[in-house]
């Protein structure tokens, strides 16, 4: 039996690779990669490296075995055909007879387009009968705090989110929660819908940002066509762009505040501050 790990030199992979590095035995691990030269470190440590790409079915041939408690990490390929590779994975856990497989979706709550492929993968995974978890994370922190450099530049926080509030935590955070169903027992078919304890506005993470820079930073809000334009101007695909806009409309809408406490419960321990992980970017 091995714990195996999709997209695992990832963001997100790294941190639950890590994670699970204290808690069990490497040779009980598995990262499934891609590159094996970026999983070189774990190789080292005597971390089993397979890889295989979402987008190459039979690359997934006989690399899971029974008993295997596997996470799908999904897919970062927006506008692709992700549900199409998230389903190679499912196929091939589901045929080798696993005991979990835990896959990292979008909040419930969520309506945004960016869902649309977490909600199709989750039919069907469910279906497929194999023992499951949706794991239904939230907003990074990251995903404001590692794009500081315009911010910085320009003192503003541009948003299409209005007063919309967003419950985010880091990917620490959530890989925590993964490693707990991973490595503990009971979560079969259950679905944990994961965020931070504390929800906050894109105005006081400007007032943040001010407070620990020593300048004044402020929240200028837009449409979400003119993000979308701004996004794009900036070298992000038009599709991605209008995805992500997408989002800042359903922060308004108040989509992504989860107060269910899932999060810190399966973590152990309270989740990190926005504040500290504004800390550690502004160090970083």
């Amino acid at each position: 039996m091995s714990i195996v790990v999709t997209g695992a030199t990832g963001h997100l992979g790294r941190h639950v690779v890590e994670q699970l590095l204290e808690k069990v035995p490497a040779e009980q691990v598995t990262a499934v990669v891609r590159d094996a030269r970026k999983a070189a470190d774990l190789a080292d440590r005597g971390v089993r490296i397979a890889v295989a790409d979402y987008s190459a079915p039979e690359t997934f041939d006989g690399l899971f075995a029974a008993g295997d408690k596997v996470l799908l990490i999904s897919g970062n390929e927006v506008g692709g055909d992700r549900v199409g590779q998230h389903r190679t994975v499912i196929d091939a856990a589901k045929a080798a007879g696993v005991a979990l497989l835990a896959y990292t979706s979008a909040p419930g709550s969520l309506t945004a387009a960016l869902a649309d492929d977490h909600r199709a993968t989750e039919e069907i995974l469910v279906g497929a009968g194999a023992p499951y978890v949706l794991l239904r994370n939230g907003w990074y922190h990251e995903n404001y705090t590692e794009n500081l450099a315009p911010v910085l530049a320009h003192h503003a926080v541009l948003a299409a989110a209005g007063e919309g509030r967003v419950s985010s935590a880091s990917r620490a955070d959530y890989a925590a929660a993964a490693v707990a169903v991973l490595t503990g027992e009971g979560h079969e078919n259950r679905t944990y819908e994961l965020g931070g304890d504390e929800a906050w506005s894109l105005a006081e993470y400007a007032a943040e940002l001010s407070r620990q820079t020593g300048e004044q930073i402020v929240y200028t809000q837009v449409t979400p066509e003119a993000l979308t334009g701004i996004l794009a101007g900036a070298g992000v695909p038009e599709p991605v762009a209008a995805v992500l806009a997408g989002v800042d409309a359903s922060i308004e809408k108040g989509e992504l505040v989860v107060d269910s406490g899932d999060l810190s419960r399966l973590a152990g321990r309270p989740t990190t501050p926005l504040a500290e992980a504004v800390t550690a970017a502004l160090k970083g």
